[in-house]
């Protein structure tokens, strides 16, 4: 295990390049552990051999509470073992106790790449491109190489939503694998769908603002046009679209404006200075 060119020993003062640094470039699987813990002692061969078979798709870097004591407290360690995944400098899952190696094959699948989403993603590149003849023979593709890849789903979706199929997507995306319930990508695909459905039968967005322009408390044409922002990629402007109808007509269509905040910030990853931002506006207009 020592002899592993996919384990190392992470301190106080390595962590930073050891983990944070690396996880940038591949996933990296932090054991907390300590000597006296036995399901810490149970756990460390299922990890070292998975980190040996998955041949560098992920570093395990090992944490020894007991000689660091601050690091743990730092990552708010209260039992082990505590495993955390970081992606991209951050920690973004985890799991505690000593799993089955089956349990934990899932869990390291959900994070590390697989060959065919690199196809997967071309695939959605061609979408965008407006190409959907050669987005579907790249999903034909990853489907016969890796049946197996659950995002096969997502791309699925994608297509037939490309196809003008929105209803049809969005049944299919009630299907979605269950690992894949909670992922922030189906969350986002969700309410992309739930804007496609809205623009399918709205007017233009030059049209609807000349209807509010002449009338500024047309609900449903500013709730349009906030959708249709939202399919242009101009996600501020949907935002402050539903900011001001969320202020002047709150219980327009069951809640429609807050519910449709909510779906952005879902579609922006929960993240950054716009979710910030308007998050507090719209707690603001709220309360």
């Amino acid at each position: 295990m020592a002899d592993s060119p996919f384990i190392v020993t992470a301190t106080a003062q390595t962590f930073t390049q050891a983990v944070v640094e690396t996880s940038h470039r591949v996933p990296v699987l932090v054991d907390f552990w300590a000597d006296w813990c036995a399901p810490c002692k149970a756990l460390m061969p299922i990890l070292a051999k998975l980190a040996d078979e998955y041949g560098g798709k992920f570093i395990l870097a090992k944490v020894d509470t007991e000689a660091e004591r601050e690091l743990a407290a730092y990552f708010d360690i209260r039992s082990l073992p505590t495993v955390q995944l970081f992606k991209d400098g951050q920690p973004v899952d985890q799991f505690m106790g000593a799993l089955p190696e089956a349990q934990i094959r899932e869990f390291l699948d959900r994070h590390i790449p697989r060959e065919s989403d690199g196809v997967l993603e071309r695939a959605e590149e061609l979408l965008h491109a407006g190409r959907p003849e050669e987005a579907a023979a790249a999903i034909a593709e990853a489907r016969e190489n890796d049946p197996d890849n659950p995002r096969l789903h997502l791309a699925e979706v994608r297509l037939k939503a490309a196809s003008g199929d929105t209803a049809g997507a969005e049944a299919l995306l009630e299907r979605v694998p269950l690992e894949l319930a909670h992922d922030p990508e189906v969350a986002a695909l969700r309410g992309e769908l739930r804007f496609s459905g809205i623009v399918a039968d709205a007017p233009s967005a030059e049209a609807l603002r000349e209807r509010l322009a002449a009338d500024p408390k047309d609900s449903e044409a500013r709730y349009q046009l906030a959708a249709r922002y939202v399919i242009a990629g101009d996600y501020e402007g949907a935002l402050d679209e539903l900011l001001q109808l969320l202020k002047s007509d709150r219980a327009w269509g069951d809640d429609a404006a807050r519910k449709a905040m909510v779906m952005i910030f879902d579609l922006l990853g929960g993240q950054g200075e716009l979710v910030k931002r308007y998050r507090g506006r719209m707690t603001a207009a709220l309360y």
